[in-house]
């Protein structure tokens, strides 16, 4: 089963090698990604491929200061989630990658948001087998960047993926046996 294989070989990707993969590449990965299924076949999906430089680091300062923000007021077990993980407001992938994919979600289309993020599992699975590698990160507040790309307002961003190829063999993070997460017939 060649999914159940990138599934297991998939993990997060936060550096990158300079190199810059070809845009037929992205192209080819955004084409699985539309083939999802989305609720009452809406296709809510819109994908903002970012390679300009200056522009790449706007996003990266807009949502650097919206971490910050959000790190302000984050306390607890939060916070202690955060520093054990290592993560921090500063985001280096999103002004280093060779690409940024921005997925946005039409906000007035039926199952909008859980259709974006089933297109959003079909994207990260179609980077996976071009060996290309990425992180899903939703900014804190999103408005900043859909004001910076002139968004309609019925779109809201759902996630911007820095991607490109790995620099590191980062190892997955350990996920539950198969027989912790289902059950049949009840929870």
């Amino acid at each position: 089963m060649r999914v159940l294989e990138l599934a297991k070989r998939r993990r997060i990707v936060r550096r990158f090698l300079p190199d810059r993969p070809p845009k037929e590449d992205i192209m080819k990965a955004i084409e699985a990604a539309k083939e999802a299924p989305s609720g009452m076949s809406s296709q809510p999906w819109r994908f903002v491929v970012i390679d300009d430089e200056w522009l790449k680091g706007k996003i990266g300062e807009a949502c650097e200061a919206e971490e910050e923000e959000f790190y302000s007021r984050t306390k607890g077990d939060l916070m202690a989630w955060l520093n054990e993980r290592g993560i921090k407001p500063e985001k280096p992938s999103l002004s280093e990658a060779p690409y940024l994919i921005l997925v946005f979600g039409h906000t007035k289309a039926p199952y909008w948001l859980q259709s974006t993020w089933i297109a959003v599992g079909y994207l990260l699975l179609a980077l996976e087998e071009l060996g290309l590698g990425t992180v899903t990160y939703a900014p804190p507040n999103p408005k900043p960047i859909e004001e910076l790309l002139r968004a309609p307002p019925e779109y809201k961003l759902q996630t911007i993926l820095p991607v490109g190829y790995p620099d590191y063999p980062r190892p997955k993070y350990e996920r539950r046996e198969l027989e912790a997460v289902v059950s049949f017939n009840g929870f």
